[in-house]
């Protein structure tokens, strides 16, 4: 069974090989394939893949191509997690919104927009030419904004397409973790949208057990949770994603970012740049272990300091880097899984036909009432050898549905823009949007994205 990865000259592709390499046995894996545009950074991380599946011991083989073709011809399952645009990219959506005084976010808000406009026609492309070379394919999108993207991906027709993203399962996670049991063993209810969904039940043989936790003040304090006031997460009842800090703490989040003397987008294109030199000058070939050595420690640099602004006890970049020691090279076996996990159980359920209880971006159906049957929405399914299919979740509590529902109307229009590349349309995608609501700010907005990223977004009228 071949496996392909779009993006795999990105910096996450070794942990997503390591992880892959580990089930092999059980999934039928024979081969992944590592693709992407850069030939220099795919030498570069398809090197520490190779090494990583040398020193497992993995009979799978590990290719790689710049070619598209190449990559998903024969293919059974297809991860797609690509920035086009790169980290410059990233940084011009993050500092373009700060401007007007609105949220820099890779996802959400219009950030997220910017995003989309480049990520959905270049995902769009690798799924027509799947669809063509090897048809019976699973395409699972994690590029951001998943959601976006995914909806976009359904909306132009292709069926065998699922959103993917570790944040969907935090709470069926923590939850394994706290109780001591295996995370397939917990089976949760989530519902909304992709970075802004709820877990409102946990079931660990047969009895609930997330409501009790989330009066647990050890519980949230260990977990994503404690980002917010755990008043706010009683009065809810529910398990909240953590994009949600964007929208509960809206002015807070903005004024700590605005404060940083960087954005996340310029850390991670400095980190990057960094390791991508560092390991040039080491050269995997020439020591793998010094290579593999700077390559984890950059990993641990990095999750130590995601959304530092909002967690008092995260390190700053400087204390993050005082703090790094070396890391050997048998690290892969203790890092997250993340995203790979997701798409990896998917495949372990669809290979091997033992069920396995997930949160996804898929279309809605009849899971979620009072949304569209065809707008995709992050979702709790069951997966099988016979596919995926969607829980009933029904009605969800006042509160939340009317930011779903605002959150849904803006995706809707933004897809449609991007699709059509219509201004006004982006313009009233941006004015539905909660974190922008105004015509002064998103008109100039849309203006500022489309002109920034205009290899990508082609002309608009």
């Amino acid at each position: 069974m071949k496996l392909t990865l779009i993006g795999g000259g990105g910096v996450r592709a070794p942990l997503f090989v390591a992880s892959a390499l580990r089930r092999a046995e059980r999934s039928g894996l024979t081969e992944i394939c590592l693709h992407d545009v850069d030939q220099s950074k795919l030498e570069i991380f398809g090197g520490l893949a190779r090494e990583i599946a040398l020193r497992m011991q993995s009979p799978v083989r590990i290719s790689a191509t710049v070619t598209a073709e190449k990559a998903l011809e024969g293919a059974r399952y297809v991860v797609t997690t690509v920035r086009p645009g790169g980290e410059d990219g990233r940084v011009k959506d993050e500092r373009i919104a700060l401007s007007h005084g609105v949220l820099g976010q890779e996802t959400t808000g219009p950030g997220g927009f910017a995003m989309a406009l480049r990520s959905i026609p270049v995902i769009t492309e690798y799924a027509q030419l799947l669809k063509e070379v090897s048809p019976d394919a699973w395409l699972f999108n994690f590029t951001n904004p998943a959601g976006l993207v995914a909806q976009a991906l359904s909306d132009a027709g292709f069926d065998r397409v699922v959103g993917i993203c570790d944040g969907a399962n935090a709470a069926q996670e923590a939850v394994a973790q706290k109780l001591g049991v295996a995370v397939r063993d917990v089976q949760t209810e989530v519902f909304g949208l992709n970075h802004l969904s709820f877990t409102r039940s946990a079931v660990v043989g047969g009895q609930e057990v997330l409501q009790g936790l989330l009066d647990d003040d050890a519980f949230l304090a260990e977990t994503a949770q404690r980002i917010f006031d755990p008043a706010i997460i009683r009065r809810h009842r529910l398990w909240l994603n953590e994009y949600l800090y964007y929208f509960y703490y809206a002015e807070k989040a903005l004024g700590d970012i605005q404060a940083d003397a960087r954005t996340r987008g310029e850390e991670v294109r400095d980190l990057n740049r960094t390791l991508i030199a560092e390991l040039s000058d080491i050269g995997v070939e020439r020591d793998a272990d010094a290579a593999l050595a700077a390559y984890f420690a950059y990993e641990q640099r990095r999750e130590a300091t995601y959304m530092h602004y909002a967690r008092p006890e995260a390190p700053s970049m400087e204390d993050a880097d005082r703090a790094i020691r070396a890391v050997s090279a048998h690290a892969a076996d203790g890092v997250g899984e993340g995203y790979a996990g997701v798409a990896l159980n998917i495949i372990d359920a669809m290979e091997s036909g033992a069920e396995c209880h997930i949160g996804l971006n898929v279309r809605n159906g009849e899971a979620i009432d009072g949304l569209r049957p065809d707008d995709v929405v992050e979702v709790s399914c069951v997966v099988g050898r016979d596919g995926i299919k969607a829980k009933k979740i029904g009605a969800m509590p006042e509160a939340q549905a009317q930011l779903v529902h605002n959150i849904k109307r803006y995706e809707r229009l933004a897809v449609r823009a991007i699709a059509e590349r219509r201004k006004d349309l982006a313009v009233e995608a941006l004015v539905a949007h909660p974190l922008v609501l105004s015509y002064s700010r998103a008109e100039p907005l849309v203006e500022q994205y489309i002109a920034a990223h205009q290899p990508f977004a082609g002309e608009w009228r």
